[in-house]
């Protein structure tokens, strides 16, 4: 009898657990089962939203623009603060850096979910920040995401992804350094993920993992999230430029598993682009050529900067770890 109250009462401390963590999952949605998935240790599970589920909501909730509410500081509200970090490459055999938005409260006692958030070509950790855009206003806006109770209390990782054997910064738009911003898979699955993980209170698996990116960036965590799948389970691109199809992965093969299936993939485009021009909206259509569902954003009047990337970054910051 006794070992029957025992049972029990785990059951109830399991299910109290799981109501616990759906407080912010709209009624009536279905969870994944990542949720539950041995290899995730049992303090860092997390229900989250099906796919489909979250693809809906995505879709009813999808907003062209950013409000201009969302980009200023507000009294009342307080907002996250950069660390810059240094971390060493084996795999380029020197050091290499990063920019680390912790959210505000930040509590190293907690278990946070990740965004790494990857530049376009010619930039670094800087590029998505102020020194960079000053339009995008990241970290206004994941505060008053923050805040309002839109967005979950994330870190956002932004690393270099310029990844040439010799060379550290970009010196030419050409297949060599194409090449090297395509080598950033391989650093950040076997280097930066690691020492994230290892550094700071990030709660692992794919259900609280997400990437995005600008431009080159783009194409890179498009090219990353489609390879690895298994690892992140949220998949961003703003602008992503030309080339994933022929460098890096056929159009037929940009498809997901039945295990691996996203959360979420969601491509932004400006109207206005002179950059990449109709570029996005090629592997929007590969995407549903593909039967891969996915939210298709596009901001009229946006060009290749801030006028788009901002808004992407509002959409997407409000969907990832429903």
């Amino acid at each position: 009898m006794k070992k029957f109250a025992v049972i029990i009462f785990a059951a109830a401390l399991l299910l109290s657990s799981c109501a616990a963590n759906t407080e912010n999952v709209p009624e009536g949605a279905a969870v994944s089962a990542d949720s539950v998935a041995e290899n995730i240790p049992e303090e860092e599970k997390t229900v989250r939203m099906s796919p489909e589920d979250l693809l809906k909501y995505a879709e009813e909730n999808l907003s062209e623009f950013t409000p201009s509410n969302a980009t200023t500081l507000s009294d009342g509200v307080e907002y996250g603060e950069f660390e810059h970090i240094t971390y060493h490459s084996d795999y380029l055999d020197r050091d290499r850096y990063a920019n680390i938005l912790l959210p505000a409260g930040y509590d190293t006692s907690k278990k946070y979910p990740v965004l790494y958030a990857l530049h376009g070509y010619w930039g670094d950790e800087y590029s998505l920040l102020d020194q960079g855009d000053g339009s995008i206003k990241f970290r206004e806006v994941l505060g008053n995401l923050i805040s309002s109770g839109e967005a979950a209390d994330m870190i956002v990782v932004f690393p270099d992804i310029f990844c040439h054997p010799t060379k550290e910064d970009c010196d030419g738009m050409n297949p060599e350094n194409n090449a090297a911003y395509d080598a950033f898979i391989t650093e950040l699955t076997e280097e930066l993920m690691p020492y994230i993980e290892e550094n700071y209170p990030v709660a692992t698996g794919r259900e609280n993992t997400a990437i995005t990116g600008f431009s080159m960036g783009g194409r890179e965590a498009l090219n990353i999230g489609i390879k690895c799948a298994d690892k992140f389970g949220y998949i961003g691109a703003v602008c992503p430029a030309p080339g994933l199809t022929d460098d890096c992965v056929a159009a037929e093969d940009m498809v997901f598993s039945e295990e691996n299936t996203p959360y979420l993939v969601m491509i932004s485009a400006g109207s206005n682009d002179t950059v990449v021009y109709d570029n996005p909206e090629k592997y929007h259509n590969i995407f549903t050529d593909n039967g891969v569902p996915h939210i298709w954003h596009m901001v009229s009047g946006g060009e290749h900067w801030g006028k788009t990337i901002c808004p992407h970054i509002y959409n997407y910051l409000r969907f990832i770890f429903k």
